[in-house]
């Protein structure tokens, strides 16, 4: 192989590889989340998150890999073509099918991986997500008690605790209530003053708890006979509870057994009465490797004539390629399902578009063609050089004319004014012309890294969403209120990586020309030369943090609604319609209580087969139980009626009295219709402040806030990740030495799944009460902070 051949093949590899690693990330950063709260609320090993990932990464490859080799062309080819080493080459006598077979080595490659992993690797790990997810079902489900919040996670069991204390192998609880609902008509109470809790497992193998209860009362009644009633009293007595099945269990996607069948199975059923579908997954394992070969036909022209434009126009390009690529791709494959298709045509048809595409492009590179050349002028479109302005006709010159008298003008009139207003709020020696400069570099690699990953992120939502705007019908234009909608949130998930990205290339690229031992040279030391850049981090934290607080909240709220509509789906309540059990409000000097009711009506303001529990404050035992088959709130009265019920009084072991009603009132009972309306939101469609309320208002009634409080705390630390990001980048950015761009990209994205993974793995502690909601939120930002200072301080100035 010949030295130049090397040479591109080198370019196009390194550019492949970053970006594989790049799309993989920004891919699988979205589930990140999800899984390692899975595992943690399983008490998984490290070996199996390990196993999770591994196992999620070939499907995600099914699509990132034909992406590499796209950008891997186009930013090699366009880097060469931006210095003029195309025009070199090609001025030697190499035909741009020359190009085109050194391209195809990167491309052959890329399909061979492809293949091999859409035809053996993804199913085999498919087969195996199916197989830990079956496991994770019958898993114990592992998590802390907390005080006052009722918990659901037992077989049809609820308990509520007043008073948690932690020990080593048990846990002492005070102040117990726990509702057999077996029959929900009817439920079986325990109360208890206290209790030791183990866990262990149930005599039919399930995983559960064993509590010892003491001073512990049993009531039990039946629907249909109000006046039998049993009370049972214990002074000890132990009652086993078994963890209810977990069905929330979502390793993969919702068509993941589909992708785990082997290859041969799938052309057995293709031939069945359903084989339209199985026909479609066999082609869609052979096009989409075969997509290598077909981009990289289209990415070879378009990146050789981007003489201006460089890396920028090939990073334009590979957007805008993706986008229609998996657009046709998906739209083919929808109406192949749809049965306006062959499954074949469907499946190939973003293939055979742009490879008569590619094949266009590249005759009009090899003739001179002026397609080409019109469309890489359009994307590559810079200022022109002072011989080009020269020789430009008169309309230009008075055009530019006008530009510069209007310029001078705005300068004579508020540039003096304007120096000396800046003059007066501008610390001595800050910013000089170098910071400035530095800050310059900074703020474009970090618009257009944003920008792309946010436009690729969109991209790949519209892919998901694909099936059900056809399926539904959804217009185009709520699908692109939706995208509007769902662009902020994007844009503050995204900013800290953007950040990282962003000062890494910009001082390996200081490192790399040698800018930055000039500027040691004068005397400038490191830290001084990275203040702007943590300077404008600061900033973007206050500007995330207000972000958050008064335009993103309402933002989801919209792009909720929306998703809502393009999935299909009917208007989603405010209300959360499975909480059937809540606690009133707490008064001194009046006995606690515990509502527990079948349904609930917020319109109405009407509860069906309500049941109230009141309890003396003391020792928790029950005191008067209440039935009432229908419960309305009357507004004149400002009190609720009770109608077709039954009162019961007690007084220990012992009933002290019962009657019947058809209608009644009870003054104890003053809650009123909005307490029992709470809204079921989520954390980002409130901003601080409100959030803090809702856990407070959900806290009293008796609901689980730590998922919540977390997202609280998250609030506050998430946009300082930019500091930490920025901190971190720089030590790593100079310890790159001559290496360039791509260097730092690799190692941002290296730090980048770092630091992901830690935080969600301390979220996802902090949810299941494994940490306190504070430490999990704070962790990450202060661990990878202090290793960011140490690396830092220990860089040569």
């Amino acid at each position: 192989m010949r030295i130049l051949s090397r040479y591109i093949l080198g370019e196009i590899s390194s550019h492949s590889l970053i970006g594989c690693a790049l799309f993989t990330f920004i891919l699988f950063m979205k589930d990140l989340g999800h899984i390692l709260e899975m595992v943690v609320r399983n008490s998984s090993s490290f070996t199996t998150v390990l196993q999770i990932f591994l196992f999620t990464l070939p499907n995600t490859f099914l699509v990132t890999i034909p992406m590499a080799v796209l950008v891997g062309v186009l930013l090699g080819l366009s880097r060469l073509a931006a210095d003029s080493e195309i025009t070199a080459m090609r001025a030697s006598g190499f035909g741009i099918w020359y190009f085109v077979r050194v391209a195809s080595v990167v491309a052959l490659l890329g399909t061979g991986l492809g293949l091999l992993n859409s035809l053996y690797v993804a199913p085999k790990a498919n087969q195996a997500i199916l197989a830990m997810q079956r496991e994770l079902e019958t898993s114990q489900a592992s998590f802390e008690i907390q005080p006052r919040v009722f918990y659901e996670d037992f077989k049809n069991t609820v308990i509520y605790v007043q008073d948690v204390r932690s020990g080593t192998g048990a846990s002492n609880w005070r102040r117990l209530f726990i509702a057999d609902v077996t029959d929900p008509s009817a439920p079986r109470i325990t109360t208890s003053e206290s209790a030791t809790v183990v866990a262990a497992g149930a005599e039919d193998g399930e995983q559960g708890l064993l509590i010892r209860l003491r001073n512990a009362s049993v009531h039990e009644t039946v629907a249909s006979q109000p006046g039998q009633y049993n009370i049972s009293t214990f002074v000890t007595t132990d009652q086993p509870l078994a963890f209810s099945p977990q069905s929330d269990v979502q390793l993969g996607r919702l068509d993941t057994p589909i992708y785990a069948l082997e290859n041969r199975e799938v052309l057995r059923l293709a031939g069945g009465p359903d084989g339209k579908r199985y026909l479609i997954e066999m082609n869609r394992r052979l096009a989409f490797p075969a997509a290598c070969l077909v981009l990289m036909l289209i990415g070879v022209p378009l990146g050789t004539a981007a003489r201006r434009g460089g890396k920028s126009s090939g990073f334009v390009f590979t957007i805008l390629l993706v986008l229609v690529y998996y657009l046709l791709s998906n739209f083919g494959i929808a109406w192949a399902k749809q049965g306006r298709l062959s499954a074949v045509v469907g499946v190939w048809l973003a293939n055979a578009v742009f490879a008569a595409a590619g094949l266009f492009l590249l005759s009009q590179m090899a003739t001179g063609g002026a397609v080409l050349g019109s469309i890489t002028a359009w994307f590559s479109r810079r200022r022109k050089p002072a011989e080009e302005k020269l020789a430009e006709g008169p309309e230009e010159d008075e055009d530019r004319t006008w530009k510069t008298t209007v310029r001078a003008r705005y300068r004579r009139r508020f540039g003096p004014q304007l120096a000396r207003s800046l003059q007066r709020f501008k610390p001595r020696g800050f910013p000089l012309i170098l910071d400035e400069y530095v800050l310059r570099e900074f703020l474009k690699t970090f618009v257009m890294v944003l920008a792309g990953c946010v436009l690729l992120m969109l991209v790949f939502t519209f892919f998901e969403l694909i099936n059900d705007i056809l399926r539904n019908h959804t217009p185009l234009s709520t699908v692109g209120a939706y995208l509007v909608n769902l662009t902020p949130s994007m844009l503050y998930r995204i900013t800290p990586l953007s950040v990282l990205l962003s000062v890494l290339v910009t001082f390996s690229i200081l490192n790399r020309s040698s800018e930055l031992i000039a500027m040691k040279a004068t005397g400038i030391s490191i830290y001084r030369l990275v203040i702007p850049v943590l300077v404008i981090s600061a900033v973007l934290a206050c500007g995330l943090f207000a972000f958050d607080q008064f335009y993103l909240p309402q933002a989801n709220r919209k792009q909720e609604a929306l998703r809502n509509i393009i999935k299909g789906r009917p208007a989603q309540t405010t209300l959360n319609p499975d909480q059937k059990w809540i606690f009133g409000q707490q008064n001194p000097g009046e006995p606690e209580c515990i509502f527990y009711y079948q349904f609930f009506d917020p319109d109405e303001n009407a509860f069906a087969n309500l049941s109230l529990f009141e309890f003396d404050p003391k020792t928790f035992a029950l005191t008067k139980r209440i039935f009432a088959a229908r419960a309305v709130w009357n507004q004149s009265a400002r009190g609720w009626i009770f109608q077709n019920g039954w009162e019961r009084n007690m007084q220990g072991a012992s009933l002290s009295s019962f009657r019947e009603f058809q209608n009644a009132t009870f003054a104890e009972v003053h809650e009123e219709p909005s307490y029992f309306k709470k809204e079921s939101l989520q954390s980002q469609e409130m901003n601080f402040g409100q959030l803090r309320h809702y856990i407070g208002d959900l806290q009293q009634s008796g609901f689980d806030t730590m998922r919540l409080r977390v997202d609280l705390y998250d609030k506050l630390a998430y946009p300082l990740v930019t500091i930490v990001m920025a901190v971190l980048a720089i030590p790593f950015a100079l310890s790159t030495g001559r290496r360039g761009s791509l260097t730092g990209v690799a190692a941002a994205i290296g730090i980048g799944v770092g630091y992901w993974v830690v935080a969600a793995l301390f979220n996802a502690m902090g949810t299941v009460n494994y940490l306190p909601s504070a430490v999990a939120a704070w962790s990450p930002d202060i661990l990878f902070g202090l290793t960011g200072g140490y690396l830092l301080l220990r860089t040569p100035t």
